[in-house]
């Protein structure tokens, strides 16, 4: 019986894989045609003015909920935009229609497409879409990740100082506090960067190009799609309590085994929790 449950579920998230691919293919060309016509997108801003929203973020949203909605009626969702719905059958869909809007707006290739699912064991799939750069990270449990269908692992050639750390930072945080982390990363020689999207820098995490990427506050559609391409490419993942309240920012940590402890020893995420 046991096995049979285990067969079970592996073939519903196999379902919603594919699925997810599929939606993701959806939600790319059309953010991207929202991209070509940015000049054109109405524009709002949300806690404060660098913190924008456009209808192109709106409208991608809803296309990708439209799609669950059609093929997973019971499931659970959460997404940047339009917030949580409650499901029956244990598994979350967690979306961000467009990580990186600054660089979206702007004409920048730095943003990206996010749809994840979680079931109570964590983030079970992970898909990852940048259009412009014409690139998909894709993971499920147990699978491995893939860039473009080819599989990729953390890197194990790079330590802190040879290698490169994304960071991000946000007004969740004062600014006193981020000053901090930085000088403490940069009086351990660490070398670090700053692209834009979070999640697109952990899927790089994932790929192998960086050897982790911190930050003090994210929010769960962030970081959950990432999360399962690194932790599926043989990474370490700090844990995001999102079931304590699914739209709660918490320290958000991806790396390489061989610097994940050192990284959290320098920045000292658990004083953002």
């Amino acid at each position: 019986m046991l096995t049979d449950a285990i067969l079970d579920q592996t073939a519903e998230l196999e379902k919603r894989f594919n699925s997810a691919q599929k939606m993701a293919d959806e939600a790319a060309a059309l953010a991207l045609e929202h991209f070509a016509n940015r000049g054109d997108l109405n524009i709002d801003t949300k806690r404060h003015p660098q913190d924008v929203v456009s209808e192109a973020d709106k409208a991608v949203e809803q296309k990708i909920r439209s799609l669950i909605a059609e093929h997973f009626p019971e499931d659970a969702l959460l997404g940047e935009e339009f917030g949580f719905v409650e499901g029956t059958t244990g598994y979350t869909w967690v979306i961000d229609p467009i990580d990186g809007t600054a660089p979206f707006l702007n004409g920048l290739p730095g943003w990206c497409v996010c749809i994840a699912v979680m079931d109570k064991d964590g983030a079970a799939i992970g898909i990852i879409d940048v259009p412009v750069l014409k690139e998909r990270f894709a993971a499920l449990r147990g699978k491995g990740t893939t860039l473009n269908g080819s599989p990729v692992r953390v890197t194990d050639r790079f330590n802190l100082q040879t290698g490169m750390l994304g960071v991000g930072a946000n007004d969740r945080v004062a600014p006193a506090q981020v000053g901090k982390m930085f000088e403490d990363l940069m009086s351990a020689g660490v070398s670090y960067t700053r692209y834009g999207s979070g999640a697109l820098m952990l899927a790089w995490v994932a790929a192998g190009r960086l050897v982790g990427y911190v930050e003090p506050r994210m929010s769960a559609w962030d970081c959950m799609a990432a999360y399962c391409l690194i932790t599926e490419a043989g990474g370490k993942i700090l844990p995001f309590p999102v079931a304590e309240n699914p739209s709660a920012p918490y320290p958000v940590l991806g790396a390489a085994p061989q610097v994940f402890d050192e990284v959290l020893d320098l920045t000292n995420l658990t004083q953002f929790a």
